[in-house]
């Protein structure tokens, strides 16, 4: 059943209107007539109707994983997750989407899909995308209700968001919260950390077990994959991290159509530490944008002149924040596109044309050919450390720890310069 927008919009501010009443009849609850209790009673039965709309669409689609496999100094390692079904936009079929990390490793009779209606299947076949943390499973079975994919770039701070997923085993679970941040892009996961970061940040509940569930909208559409939460605790403390979706159905459809994510490559080594005062000295009046520090060799930035100290404060229109934003915008830029680049130089703005390749191509010097993308190589990796069956043995020396799954690993400060 969908959900049409003015059936949303009316439920949310039909939950706003109940809240208040609520806190008003809590703050005294010995108000004269001018305050309807029955009315706030009905605005908070009507928002509960709402919601249980959503969870009620969007729980045929989402599945609970398990899988199995084997290491050399650990032996049978076992992990759970979740996931959600959806088709590709030019593949036909249904495909499971979660995180890399639920399944890596395993072979696909190790790896156990319960559909929501019990049913258990192994996928036919895995695609994973380690850059991005996404794996896509494909799956035959009668029956199946795909979720549809919302855009994650309309999703503002403040909207409501559910969470589905299995934490702790438990599945089909359900958990309400807001957008509370986005475009979280300084998360080290493992020692190198995932190349292509943008987290939306929720205080919905997401625990160990939510890893590769949706993150849903009050239109009962994807706009995240819920991948990871801060904790020092090792249980929800209000902070996970999303994937958003723009990002995911862009590594699915790439990995459906190719069999692999394709990438665009500039060839620069960023500044990981540019400050106020680094920014002052080249003439910035704040910290914004990504200064260069060297330009590789055959590189689209070296065939564009791109010069040592540069900050480049635009690409293609977009506004550059950090060294970590540049990367994210130029590997998720089509490969053989040009584009457009602000740079400020000894002072100066200037523009200056990158025509974008991928990283095989830069390094072979070739032209890159848009219609046939070369292979993308990338040297980022998520590097993933299970948890010991008695945490007890976890050290507490850490001021900030993350968990994915039954996973855990530490957030690092310390960061060495970027390549791009």
């Amino acid at each position: 059943m969908r959900v049409r927008s003015t059936s949303v919009l009316c439920g949310v501010l039909v939950l706003i209107s109940g809240w208040l009443a609520f806190d008003r009849l809590h703050a005294d609850p010995r108000r004269g007539p001018d305050f309807d209790l029955d009315a706030g009673t009905n605005s908070l039965r009507d928002a509960g109707r709402v919601m249980s709309k959503i969870a009620k669409q969007i729980s045929p689609s989402v599945v609970h994983i398990e899988s199995i496999h084997r290491t050399v100094l650990r032996g049978e390692v076992e992990e759970t997750g979740s996931g959600v079904i959806v088709r590709g936009t030019h593949i036909a079929g249904d495909y499971v989407v979660t995180n890399r990390h639920v399944i890596t490793a395993a072979k696909l009779t190790e790896i156990k899909i319960t559909l929501p209606d019990g049913r258990q299947v192994h996928p036919e076949r895995v695609l994973e995308d380690e850059a991005s943390d996404i794996a896509v499973m494909k799956v035959v079975a009668d029956g199946l209700t795909a979720a549809t994919w919302g855009d994650s770039d309309e999703t503002e701070i403040g909207h409501p968001v559910l969470a589905v997923g299995s934490p702790f085993g438990l599945s089909q679970s359900i958990t309400f919260g807001i957008i509370s941040a986005k475009s979280r892009r300084s998360l080290k996961l493992g020692d190198r950390g995932v190349l292509n970061q943008d987290f939306l940040q929720t205080d919905a509940a997401i625990n160990p077990g939510n890893s590769g569930g949706p993150l849903i909208d009050m239109s009962g559409r994807i706009v995240g994959i819920n991948t990871a939460i801060a904790s020092n605790s090792g249980g929800n403390e209000g902070i996970g991290f999303s994937i958003p979706s723009n990002l995911v159905a862009r590594v699915v459809d790439q990995l459906l159509e190719y069999g692999k994510v394709y990438r665009a490559y500039l060839g620069v080594k960023l500044d990981p530490e540019f400050d106020i005062t680094k920014a002052r000295a080249l003439k910035l009046d704040r910290a914004r944008g990504a200064r260069v520090l060297s330009i590789y060799p055959n590189t689209p930035a070296a065939r564009a002149k791109l010069q040592k100290d540069d900050v480049i404060l635009s690409f293609d229109g977009i506004d550059i924040h950090d060294e970590n934003h540049l990367i994210n915008v130029v590997s998720l830029s089509p490969v053989g596109k040009k584009v457009r680049l602000t740079v400020m130089r000894r002072g100066e703005k200037m523009t200056v044309q990158v025509d974008l390749s991928d990283r095989s191509v830069a390094e072979d010097d070739s032209p890159p050919s848009p219609a046939k993308p070369q292979q993308s190589k990338t040297d980022t990796k998520v590097e993933l450390m299970s948890l010991p069956s008695d945490r007890s043995q976890l050290s507490n020396s850490f001021d900030l720890k993350f968990e994915i799954s039954d996973l855990k690993f530490q957030m690092t400060i310390r960061r060495e310069p970027s390549n791009q």
